[in-house]
């Protein structure tokens, strides 16, 4: 049965819950089971439309960036993935067997509205409406996701997807439909995943939708792009949208369907290389550019000062309503954690620059000299503990959704797969001391 769901869900759909049916845990010298977590945590799954679907040019659905970058970069498609479209009464009916309570999903923008703005796409509402009520009749929790690399081709030719502020009316329009066709039953959103993976990856470094870059970081070669200045355009048209949404559930539907919309970041455990004043501040450089770079506007209404001092005019400015709307504009933060990064100072060299090095630092995984990038993730569970106290120091202990977690192990491991068993096992054990000493947290997926 096990393999069975592997074969036809994302490796992301990780069956935590089967950890705690038949026997307790052991970390260090620490003895847990479920019933050690308050009743009220969750614990799910979660995959993305692109990664699981399938049926990418069927029943009315259009090219989304991720097609697009998928097909030009020769790494394949979504034409198929793991056959989700057809096959999710299939899926629902393991997660129940395993007992799942929530599982996360995104909705393919194009699939609904497959121009990303005008008419909804009758197969596409029905596919959602199918898997979110197979959902529900067998008691597990539907929770979606808005974005997930996944803008409609259709906006990026028209004006540049997220690099122009027209984006903000849109995304807010395929929002309105989703929360008036879903929202009886949809009680938890998330507007945009890994919102700072979508504008470095996506704008600077050039290796994730929709590909973009001018000195690319990874030595890509992108077909456009302008490394210095679209990172930071598109957080900032990203951070409008998302206001934009959240405020829309707030007063329009959150009334009568009593449910709360969130964001998702990835974050890392950015810890100094060495025990020297430069790689201390270059890891709370990492902290403040990586994290900070969404969390500080979302708290605070603006972005951090050593952001504005190494980027300077080319980070976009918040007016004061935009401020008023950003701020405050969460019920929870999803963060997806794996790992932690030592940070080594770097010069901040002349202009022209781009995101990483405005940042002024070099990252490498723990335990590994190279720069970042390995096949395999150290447990380091300690690593996230560090992450949850530093968000409830700085930003005022918000609820928090741990929304991905696991590890890349090599694919001939299959299912007799120890290591990642190990490194469930302590996150699991770590997440539980900060669940009873330091964070509001609810979820672990």
């Amino acid at each position: 049965m096990r393999i069975k769901l592997y074969t036809h869900l994302s490796s992301h759909l990780c069956i935590i819950s089967l950890l705690f049916l038949v026997r307790n845990f052991v970390v260090g010298d620490k003895i847990f089971n479920r019933y050690d977590f308050p009743p009220t945590f969750v614990f799910g799954a979660g995959t993305s439309a692109y990664q699981v679907e399938g049926a990418a040019y069927e029943d009315g659905r259009k090219e989304s960036i991720f097609d697009h970058y998928a097909h030009s970069t020769g790494l394949g498609g979504g034409e198929v993935a793991a056959g989700g479209y057809y096959k999710y009464k299939e899926d629902v009916q393991l997660m129940a067997e395993t007992t799942l309570a929530a599982y996360r999903f995104s909705i393919s923008w194009s699939r609904l509205i497959p121009d990303g703005s005008g008419p909804v796409n009758p197969k596409g509402l029905e596919y959602y409406n199918n898997l979110i009520n197979e959902l529900v009749s067998h008691g597990i929790q539907p929770q979606v996701t808005l974005m997930h690399l996944d803008v409609p081709m259709a906006l990026e030719e028209k004006y540049g997807g997220f690099l122009n502020q027209t984006i903000v009316e849109d995304f807010t329009a395929y929002a309105d439909v989703c929360f008036r066709e879903f929202g009886d039953r949809v009680k938890h959103w998330t507007t945009i995943n890994e919102a700072n993976i979508f504008s470095m990856g996506g704008y600077d470094v050039g290796n994730s939708p929709p590909g973009r870059c001018s000195t690319s970081p990874a030595n890509l070669t992108c077909a456009e792009g302008d490394s210095t200045t679209e990172p930071y355009i598109v957080t900032h048209n990203v951070l409008l949208a998302h206001a934009s949404v959240f405020n829309l559930y707030k007063n329009k539907y959150k009334g009568k369907q009593h449910g709360i919309v969130g964001f998702s970041l990835y974050a890392f455990d950015f810890i100094p290389y060495r025990n020297i004043t430069e790689d201390e501040n270059a890891a709370q450089r990492s902290f403040d550019f990586f994290m900070g770079w969404y969390m500080d506007p979302l708290v605070y209404g603006d972005y951090p000062k050593i952001m504005r001092s190494n980027v300077g005019k080319r980070l976009p400015t918040f007016t004061k309503n935009q401020s008023n709307l950003v701020k405050g504009s969460f019920d929870f933060i999803g963060l997806n954690y794996y790992t932690l990064a030592l940070v080594i100072d770097s010069i901040l060299p002349d202009e022209p620059r781009d995101y990483l090095t405005d940042m002024q630092g070099t990252w490498m995984y723990y335990n590994n000299t190279s720069p970042l990038g390995g096949s395999a993730l150290p447990v380091v569970p300690w690593g996230l503990q560090e992450v949850l106290a530093y968000f409830k120091k700085v930003y005022n202990n918000p609820p928090i959704y741990i929304q991905e977690n696991g590890q890349v192990t090599s694919s001939e491991t299959g299912v007799n797969d120890p290591s990642r068993i190990d490194y469930l096992q302590c996150f699991i054990g770590g997440l539980l001391d900060s669940v009873r000493f330091v964070n509001f947290i609810q979820i672990f997926m």
